[in-house]
């Protein structure tokens, strides 16, 4: 069976806004909470000696033997620049290779056109990725080496990891927030349905009776992504483009390319300030140290 193609894109081009709201727990340092309303989610320092949280994401995917990443920036973002290489393209990081994408805010906009638009930036950026797949993920959430070994692995054009939303340790409010993923009897997307009501969220379990929800990675083919991509219109709630809408758009397209893989555990998240403290304990006890 052929692998698919080891690269990766992360979205780290967003200005946060969440991330910048007040603490509930108001006991955050200082120089994190300044971290959390000036950069960039991905670059706060939350593992051990003042590791940024990406570099726990890159350890996992090398693990996965993934080697070439884009990681897509906003266009003041100098401090994960200063981090990781400042050449524009294929800076080496532990054995990785890194380049960046720069997604900027548009003109009259306080922040940039969504993940759809990061994304498109990235693709226009690596055009020597066309005939090939990538995957793509957020840079606010850590990704086990067990998703991305499965990602590499599935046989379908597309795929993404379709958790089972009972094994997500956060509370209802918040999961009830993530997008349920509709699939047909042989486990391929149909759609990812955001905010569903409560009647239709029953119909949406499965067989048996579990609820499962996307957390935004995806393995995707470049030629059957990149025209939903850039034909995406704007969510009218979130004035936006977002990446959930292009994947529909693709496999109303391609029907039968994106396959689910069906999984139960865990995924850190670094959404809040208050994610912070508890995100620094989840390292500490999983990754003691980070044996490149």
């Amino acid at each position: 069976m052929k692998r698919g193609d080891t690269r990766v894109v992360i979205l780290a081009g967003g200005v946060s806004s969440r991330m910048k709201s007040p603490s509930a727990e108001g006991r955050l340092d200082p120089e994190l909470v300044k971290q959390a309303e000036e950069g960039t989610k991905g670059m706060i320092s939350v593992g051990e000696g003042g590791r940024p949280f990406i570099d726990y994401q890159l350890y996992n995917m090398k693990k996965a033997g993934i080697d070439d990443v884009v990681i897509v920036v906003g266009e003041k973002d100098e401090v994960l620049r200063q981090y990781y290489g400042l050449k524009d393209r294929d800076n080496e990081f532990h054995g990785l290779r890194i380049t960046y994408a720069i997604q900027r805010i548009p003109e009259g906009r306080s922040k940039p056109m969504g993940t759809v638009d990061a994304l498109f930036q990235a693709l226009l950026v690596r055009s020597d990725w066309k005939r090939g797949d990538f995957i793509v993920c957020n840079s606010d959430n850590l990704y086990s080496v067990r998703v991305f070994t499965m990602l590499l692995d599935c046989d379908a054009p597309n795929a993404l990891i379709d958790y089972d939303r009972s094994g997500l340790e956060f509370a209802e409010t918040r999961i009830a927030q993530f997008g349920i993923t509709k699939k047909d009897k042989d486990g391929y997307l149909l759609e990812i349905v955001e905010k569903p009501p409560l009647e239709e969220l029953e119909r949406l379990r499965g067989a048996d009776g579990t609820l499962r929800v996307s957390m935004n990675i995806f393995r995707l083919n470049y030629e059957m992504i990149f025209n939903p991509l850039r034909d995406c219109p704007e969510s009218p709630v979130r004035h936006e483009k977002e990446l959930v809408t292009a994947v529909t758009a693709m496999v109303k397209l391609y029907p039968r390319s994106l396959k689910a893989l069906p999984l139960k555990e865990h995924v850190p998240d670094l959404t809040y300030k208050d994610d912070i403290a508890v995100t620094s304990q989840y390292l500490r006890e999983h990754y003691p140290t980070l044996d490149w």
